[in-house]
């Protein structure tokens, strides 16, 4: 049976977000391994598949003249060094966060990023609140304020991510690329980075790369893991509403709170019960009004409503 346009588009996107919520259990094959040696790896071996991928799908030529794009214009450039910088941090701060036993808070993190988005498209793009998001931005904060007041530490893993990611969420609406293309530029502008760290922890024989076989193709396949669920990603969304969108990227945090807690064994207590019940409230009230937001939008064929870049 040959799927729709739109069954197809939400068969991608879910998959990209299944694949983005039992990412940590890779990594976790990996804890014997520093945080930054695999973050180097990623970076190194994503950047090295996309190159076979542009080349596979004869989109090089395509790559060379954004390539030359950037070259020519300052303000594309450091709009897209930026974008880099920001998800590598973003990857980093998730790697170290899996590894050192905060799945919750990973999962938490990606259930705010889209209000922290929200509020960054307000501060910098002068977008204006409804009255329920304007609600679902206090139900999500009082959630944060009660794991920081039991615990007595602001969840910054958690801030990190979504602030990270929101931010590169920003910084991609100001490039306008193809997502391939795109992620090819933004791994390359670390690469050199990535490569250096990787040359000097081998020679100081504090690599883990060349320590077993399976080690060194775990840190490799990395890229691939890396690369896929974003490529889904963009199929998907290209071909479904964003209402539907919205919806479908509670599957990763919701997947990695139920690894947290039911593989790993962290620990959730009755607070964390407490705040992430705030914050589930806060995401229903936010995704209700932004399905009616994006319908009564829809609803007018002359609107000059975008999606994207």
């Amino acid at each position: 049976m040959k799927l729709s346009n739109e069954q197809e588009g939400a068969f991608y996107a879910a998959l990209a977000y299944l694949l983005w919520g039992i990412i940590p259990i890779y990594w976790k094959w990996l804890d014997q391994v520093s945080a930054g040696e695999i973050l180097a790896h990623r970076v190194v071996w994503s950047f090295v598949f996309m190159i076979c991928l542009l080349l596979l799908t004869r989109k090089w030529p395509q790559f060379l003249l954004f390539l030359k794009e950037i070259k020519n214009n300052r303000k594309k450039f450091w709009v897209l060094l930026t974008a880099s910088l920001l998800i590598t941090g973003n990857w980093g701060i998730f790697i170290w966060a899996v590894n050192s036993n905060h799945l919750l808070q990973t999962s938490l993190g990606y259930y705010i990023n889209p209000l922290v988005s929200v509020l960054l498209g307000v501060v910098v793009l002068k977008e204006k609140l409804s009255g329920a998001q304007i609600f679902a931005f206090s139900l999500a904060g009082i959630g944060v304020l009660i794991l920081t007041l039991h615990f007595g530490a602001i969840p910054w893993v958690a801030l990190s991510l979504a602030m990270t990611f929101a931010l590169y969420g920003l910084a991609k609406k100001l490039i306008s690329a193809d997502s391939s293309v795109g992620l090819t530029l933004e791994t390359m502008m670390v690469t050199p980075l990535a490569l250096g760290y990787l040359v000097y922890i081998l020679f100081s024989g504090s690599s883990a790369f060349t320590g077993s076989i399976s080690t060194g193709l775990l840190l490799m396949g990395g890229g691939v893991v890396t690369a896929l669920p974003l490529l889904y990603f963009a199929k998907g969304a290209q071909k479904i509403p964003l209402s539907m969108l919205g919806l479908l990227q509670y599957i990763a945090p919701t997947l990695q709170l139920i690894l947290g807690v039911f593989l790993y064994h962290e620990s959730f207590t009755k607070v964390h019960l407490l705040a992430f019940m705030f914050i589930w409230s806060a995401l229903v009230v936010y995704s209700l009004s932004r399905v009616k937001w994006f319908g009564k939008r829809t609803a007018k064929p002359k609107s000059n409503y975008r999606i994207g870049a």
